[in-house]
């Protein structure tokens, strides 16, 4: 799951920040309103952390942006401000939770996790494509009902596959959901190509079907159709 937290204090972003990568999640972090605006444009998120009080700009007014633009990321505001009016106005502007600082991390955890079971109701959070089946609360994988072991970024790369199945999916594109912010500083992308090797080899060596095809010169599709 790719989050992005949107918070201008360096310590308790990083905080915030290493706390959910050790959960699993992919967190990127925008410290100003307007670094908000451009990773939205670019990338897709499952969660936003928002916080409202921004050196730019006010985050209720991304809240709007995000709400105009038809972004279909769930929204967590995090906030100072206990006073009653700015929960009903964040909540009435769309945001689907408000936590007041200072919090527990664990509580964030458990109200993104309660965010995102609302967002999917009746899913059970379990992802099925063909055999393969993806215990998405607890990251396990099963191939033919038959536990199949996988890194984080395996199990996250198999997720991001199954999620845009039927899509060519760019190198660059999968590195930067995977890596996130770090792929700035990356020279190259070409390490993508060893975690599909690595996923597509254990994939059929757990008895199910390598649905991945390499579409030469701009990246890799899951297709159901592959025999």
């Amino acid at each position: 799951m790719k989050l992005l937290l949107v918070e201008d204090t360096p310590e308790l972003a990083k905080s915030i920040a290493d706390y959910l990568r050790q959960e699993n999640y992919i967190c990127e972090i925008a410290k100003t309103f307007d670094q908000a605006r451009e990773k939205l444009v670019l990338f897709t998120y499952d969660c936003i952390i928002l916080d409202i009080m921004l050196p730019d700009g006010n985050g209720i007014n991304l809240l709007r942006l995000i709400k105009k633009e038809g972004i279909e990321s769930s929204v967590i505001i995090i906030s100072a401000q206990n006073a009653l009016d700015f929960k009903i106005t964040g909540l009435d502007e769309g945001a689907d939770d408000y936590i007041t600082k200072p919090f527990p991390l664990p509580e964030l955890h458990s109200r993104i996790k309660a965010v995102m079971r609302r967002k999917v109701p009746g899913k059970n959070q379990q992802l099925t494509f063909a055999e393969i089946t993806i215990d998405l609360q607890l990251l396990e994988c099963q191939i033919n009902e038959t536990p199949l072991s996988l890194t984080k970024k395996e199990i996250n790369l198999l997720i991001y596959l199954i999620n845009n199945q039927g899509r060519v999916l760019t190198r660059q594109a999968i590195a930067e959901h995977l890596w996130g912010d770090y792929t700035d500083n990356l020279d190259s992308v070409d390490f993508v190509y060893q975690h599909i090797k690595n996923l597509r080899k254990k994939i059929t060596d757990a008895g199910g079907v390598d649905y991945i095809s390499t579409v030469y010169g701009f990246g890799y599709k899951l297709n159901q159709r592959k025999q």
